[in-house]
């Protein structure tokens, strides 16, 4: 059975392999995906310039994206020698560290997976893809690039953060959103939800259906702790004056 799938769309599950990495001989993507988002994407060669600009652009954002959850990994139909020599180079002459894992995939086993061989653009390459993959293994967004363009990782970082921040809130994007800025309400679909929607005075109302509000979580007011102070040694209370007592009147034997 022929392993090569065309395109995947958005919404089919990532296809699952195992392959070489850069950083694993015997990397399986399920596995090393750990339930964590993924941003994979392809180049179409080793040692040539603008995919070497790409490789350091998303080694510096690497920090960023790790801090959302999300995982980076790079491949090409290069070998893991070709691979290993110019991370080397790139340390050495552009002093980048590339701190995610490289597959190698010489038998464009997994490029025909991920619909990665575009014949009109090359036989031989893979064009610039990049898939977004959540945490179910399910693809959510996709970028294709001209072997001659680089691409705009600050815009993949930006995408990324607009599917976590939809997923959370309940909500979409609009254009040129930034993280930190206002969402879009989903639209009413009832003349009760109209109602709802434009009762809210927490909502930007620009219209019954373009509506905006906060993405910021509510901030609920800290429980007060009331912590004991230590305990003092207490003084020693001096001993209170007993009464006297009454003589005993009964006679002595």
């Amino acid at each position: 059975m022929s392993e090569e799938r065309g395109l995947p769309r958005i919404g089919d599950p990532a296809p699952d392999f195992s392959a070489v990495t850069t950083q694993q001989t015997d990397f399986n993507f399920s596995v090393w995906q750990e339930q964590r988002w993924v941003v994979l994407f392809s180049h179409p060669a080793d040692f040539t310039p603008v995919c070497t600009t790409e490789l350091m652009a998303f080694a510096q954002l690497n920090d960023q994206f790790r801090q959302r959850g999300v995982k980076l990994i790079g491949l090409s139909v290069d070998s893991i020698h070709a691979h290993l020599a110019w991370l080397r180079n790139i340390h050495d002459k552009m002093g980048a560290t590339i701190p995610f894992p490289m597959i190698a995939d010489v038998d464009m086993r997994v490029a025909k997976l991920y619909g990665m061989i575009h014949a009109n653009a090359s036989s031989t390459a893979t064009v610039r893809a990049v898939f977004i993959i959540d945490p179910k293994r399910v693809i959510r967004a996709l970028l294709y690039y001209p072997l001659n363009a680089g691409r705009n990782v600050d815009e993949i970082l930006r995408l990324v953060t607009a599917l976590q921040t939809t997923d959370r809130f309940a909500c979409a994007t609009p254009a040129n959103w930034r993280e930190g800025e206002k969402v879009v309400v989903p639209p009413p679909k009832t003349v009760q939800e109209v109602d709802q929607v434009l009762a809210n005075t927490e909502f930007e109302q620009r219209d019954f259906y373009l509506v905006l509000k906060d993405a910021k979580p509510a901030v609920s007011k800290p429980v007060e702790v009331t912590v004991p102070k230590p305990a003092e040694a207490a003084a020693p209370k001096a001993a209170e004056p007993q009464p006297p007592q009454p003589a005993d009147s009964t006679p002595s034997a």
